[in-house]
């Protein structure tokens, strides 16, 4: 048996410079697994817990009870266990930590330590992770959503969606897809600048400038689309986030405040006017009858996305497929808290007929986990930020080497 020989973690930055856990596990033959854990800005309400120190080092943000947690309890608990045996370990951590929402031990102690622990195994079967995570099975290069402008709690702006991205379509290969969002984004840059806009980036490494409305960006978008020669083969999505923009009933936006029939509405306009094949939080996290309603109107013609919806949560999708609420999924591993509990996530969905797409986090690091993953359980649709900033190119990066492993791009078609 290869069994888990030790386990530590200590504080490193994510790309917003804040403290966030390395968690490295060494099984008994040596191999060695380490995995960074990401955060994120716009979070779900129903999200596992993140556990932070609270204190006066980084204005609270220390990630050093996680740490201890990672060092001291978690590892005199899962020493010698299987290592070949994730769903033990994992179920060994929810059962140590005793909550829904891992409030004592952390998410990301434990997260880090599920993550680290499948890529020690990895290393040790000499396979790539997408292959162990993923079997014979684990064959879909994702289609890239590339959020290249940033609005919302993204960004210093005025702009209330928090994401237009852009996503290519018909290409034969993972590379000249990418290529066709490099070169757009590019443009977009030359384009701003030359109407005097800011070309600061936002924390996922799309532009942020300020823009007159929420329609305005998409414009843009469609203008650089057009120049970069790509008019045909991209199109457009959105990241609302509104339950940032919900309050007392209704959503605030553009010095407007809209109904859920009302917001309805706004985007079936949007949709009829824009190429959007997708749509992320389209309305609050608790808004369940305007989910309903939503997906009844566009369900049937665009994604329509569920992330502070259904937190990656196995027993909240349940509940919201049921309701017929949504038709995809967005999947953050540290919004539910080990592997196992993602990947039974992602299996319900599949099994429904809900998409899915991988998902970075707006703090973010080099870790390119969420590349394989996306492989490994064949999403087909992966959000890893724009074409800029070390911790998102990452991800493109190791899918482009999956690519040349497997000399094979499929894709997901919406």
């Amino acid at each position: 048996m290869l069994y888990i020989e030790d386990v530590m973690a200590y504080e490193v930055l994510d790309s917003r410079g804040n403290p966030t856990l390395k968690t490295q596990v060494t099984l008994s033959d040596g191999s060695v697994g380490k995995a960074i854990v990401p955060s994120g800005a716009s979070t779900g309400s129903k999200e596992a817990l993140e556990l932070r120190d609270k204190d006066d080092r980084f204005f609270g943000k220390g990630v050093l009870k996680a740490i201890s947690n990672v060092n001291e309890s978690i590892a005199e608990n899962i020493i010698g266990l299987d290592a070949f045996n994730q769903t033990q370990l994992d179920e060994s951590l929810r059962e140590l930590d005793g909550t829904k929402n891992y409030s004592n031990l952390g998410a990301n102690a434990t997260l880090g330590v599920s993550m680290a622990n499948a890529r020690a195994v990895a290393k040790s079967l000499n396979i790539p992770l997408y292959r162990y995570l993923g079997g014979a099975n684990a064959s879909i290069l994702p289609v890239p959503m590339c959020n290249i402008i940033n609005g919302g709690a993204h960004a210093n702006n005025n702009v209330d969606f928090q994401e237009f991205m852009i996503m290519p379509y018909g290409f034969t290969s993972f590379k000249e897809a990418l290529r066709s969002v490099c070169e757009i984004y590019a443009v977009l840059k030359g384009e701003l600048a030359s109407l005097g806009h800011s070309t600061a980036l936002g924390d996922e490494g799309g532009f942020a400038p300020n823009l007159a409305n929420n329609t305005e960006p998409l414009d843009l978008l469609m203008t650089c689309i057009k120049k970069a020669g790509y008019e045909k083969q991209i199109k457009l999505a959105l990241d609302v986030a509104s339950t940032e923009l919900f309050k007392d009933g209704k959503y605030h936006l553009e010095n407007k405040s809209l109904s859920s029939d009302e917001l309805i509405d706004r985007y079936v306009e949007l949709c009829a006017k824009y190429p959007i094949v997708s749509i992320e939080d389209g309305l609050a996290e608790n808004d369940y009858e305007g989910w309903i309603k939503l997906t009844q109107k566009l369900g049937d013609k665009i994604q329509l996305v569920g992330d502070d919806l259904f937190v990656t949560n196995e027993e909240i999708l349940r509940d919201g497929i049921s309701k017929k609420m949504a038709n995809a999924v967005l999947i953050k591993p540290n919004q539910i808290g080990t592997i196992t509990q993602t990947m039974k996530t992602v299996r319900l969905a599949q099994r429904n007929n809900y998409k899915c797409i991988m998902s970075h986090r707006s703090g973010e690091s080099e870790d390119d986990f969420i590349a394989d993953f996306a492989v490994a359980l064949n999403t087909g649709q992966i959000k890893t930020g724009a074409l800029a900033r070390g911790e998102r190119t990452a991800k493109y990066n190791r899918l482009l080497e999956i690519e040349l492993e497997n000399d094979e791009y499929l894709g997901e078609k919406l």
